[in-house]
């Protein structure tokens, strides 16, 4: 079973739809992030949980 490490970003209200995208295809491009969930609050405001798999590195015995 894959292990993930999470992180939670906040989009106030006033952030377009066109702006958040970006923001949230930086975070995918540049740092290996996916998309886990999107909650939408009756403010507008979002709340999204991104989500990548931690890699454990195996060291060699020689």
């Amino acid at each position: 079973m894959p292990e993930y490490e999470f992180r939670d970003v906040y989009v106030p209200r006033g952030v377009s739809r066109t702006a958040t995208t970006r923001l949230l295809t930086d975070h995918a491009e540049y740092g290996h992030w996916e998309l886990a969930r999107v909650r939408r609050y009756p403010d507008g405001s979002r709340r999204v949980r991104l989500r990548r798999r931690i890699i454990r590195q195996v060291r060699a015995t020689w």
